[in-house]
């Protein structure tokens, strides 16, 4: 008996790339790529209540660090913080980081220091 060891597949990336090659990446139309930072484990309230890792939440929006964006894209810049619902994405894993694409009408609200105080970001 022989043991053959067999060298994992990889599998084709873009424009018959393999997975491993960098390829510049370009976002298209109105797509925003925002990565999330991953808080793994127990977190605390402001007031210092330990919430442990297990603990279930509920419909809660989260933050992400805008990467890059589309053409099309008005109103943020690489770099922003945006407001999202995690349920309406899309991830990604580009190199060995996960990301999520999201439409600019997908995002509840921007922080960036760019924008003035008084800002609303209604439109009257």
């Amino acid at each position: 008996m022989t043991d053959s060891k067999k060298e994992p597949r990889r599998q084709p990336g873009p424009a018959g790339q393999e997975a491993g090659s960098r390829l510049p990446i370009k976002m298209l139309n109105d797509r925003i790529l925002v990565h999330v930072a991953t808080a793994d484990g127990e977190r605390r309230t402001s007031g210092g209540i330990l919430i442990p890792a297990t603990a279930q939440v509920g419909k809660r929006l989260a933050w992400a660090e805008v990467v890059a964006v589309g053409p099309n894209v008005r109103n943020m810049e690489a770099g922003d913080q945006v407001l999202f619902n995690p349920e309406d994405r899309y991830e990604v894993e580009v190199g060995d980081e996960d990301y999520i694409i999201l439409r600019e009408r997908d995002i509840h609200a921007l922080a960036a220091p760019r924008l003035d105080a008084g800002s609303t970001g209604l439109y009257l």
